[in-house]
């Protein structure tokens, strides 16, 4: 088991590298980039009247600005050389500088982090904490008025997208009732507070944001859960054991569960990757300055340094996560074994 992660370890530089390749080759291919802008703005400016544009030309820059351009945002150079100069500065811990911000680019990431934990891990805490047990009654009380209630509701709230329910939300609670505010991370006087006042602040600032993260999750964990639980409860060894004289608790909690976490725990490492992104719709409803709004707006700027950069850690992430699924997996089931 050892070499089977070592061997996926080291599976995951080539497979950056690919993930890379492709991303950057789209960033050179796509038409509207930062250097067809460029030249937008400057034919509108010329058009104005604000800048004289040379004759025989419909383009308000000179050829010797134009290379200018390209050398700043890196197009004068082919596309392979260009890959490798931007590896290299990888491969010294520098993502670049933003293009829209003027900053290095790890500094435009990392301030939009601790936004992106906070509610990434309070979203996957509280997901386990309840769908968990929920599942549980449900799988036992199979076909009761409990399991038809939470059905209900859980179905009815996976049919709403998170962003629309969001909407809804802010128009009920935030300007009708006046209970929460708007949208934002803190309040504008969130420094001039005290620390309970602060946590109390977040709290409030988080309530409505945290119902649309939770809502998409609690059906595929809740059912998931539910039904691998009633297909082990329903197994011959469960019916054995209680034979045998093990008690129903101790068939379900030291048997049954143990067998069904096993799914649980193949896609809990894929959620690491939605604890720094987010959902950048969500994100947007709820004017949220994190991880998954900083991406979105990096792909409509044309922003490729940030962009490059988010597709970097994302994808680190998700290749980290699926390594910590196989690792979960083969805790859970000793019968697994990697080769």
């Amino acid at each position: 088991m050892r070499d089977y992660f070592i061997r996926r370890l080291l599976l995951i530089p080539p497979t950056l590298i690919g993930v890379t390749i492709i991303v950057f080759a789209i960033t050179r291919i796509v038409p509207g980039g930062p250097l067809e802008r460029a030249i937008m703005e400057s034919q509108q400016l010329g058009s104005s009247g604000f800048q004289t544009s040379l004759p025989g030309s419909d383009m308000a820059i000179s050829d010797e600005q134009l290379e200018k351009l390209k050398e700043y945002y890196g197009f004068d150079k082919p596309l392979l050389q260009s890959y490798l100069q931007w590896l290299a500065t990888i491969f010294r811990g520098d993502l670049g500088k933003s293009y829209r911000y003027n900053e290095p680019v790890w500094d435009v990431i990392k301030e939009r982090f601790p936004v992106s934990l906070y509610y990434g891990l309070v979203t996957l805490t509280l997901t386990y904490l309840i769908c968990i047990p929920l599942a549980v009654i449900k799988a036992i009380r199979h076909k009761t008025f409990i399991d038809n209630i939470s059905s209900v509701l859980i179905f009815t709230g996976y049919a709403i997208p998170g962003y629309a329910l969001g909407s809804l939300l802010l128009l009920y609670f935030s300007v009708y009732l006046e209970w929460f505010p708007m949208g934002g991370f803190v309040s504008m006087s969130f420094e001039e507070k005290d620390t309970w006042e602060k946590i109390l602040d977040v709290i409030n600032h988080s309530v409505l944001p945290l119902i649309c993260y939770l809502i998409g999750s609690f059906a595929l964990v809740t059912l998931l859960l539910k039904n691998h639980l009633m297909d082990n409860l329903a197994a011959d060894y469960i019916r054995t054991a209680i034979a045998k004289g093990v008690s129903f608790r101790q068939a379900v909690v030291k048997h049954a569960m143990r067998n069904s976490l096993i799914p649980i725990a193949t896609t809990f490492g894929q959620n690491i990757v939605l604890i720094v992104s987010g959902s950048f719709l969500i994100e947007t409803i709820f004017d949220i300055d994190g991880f998954g709004l900083l991406g979105l707006s990096a792909i409509l700027d044309r922003d490729y340094p940030v962009v490059m950069g988010v597709v970097l850690i994302a994808s680190g992430l998700l290749l980290i996560g699926n390594i910590i699924s196989d690792l979960l997996v083969a805790l859970v089931d000793p019968r697994v074994q990697f080769r």
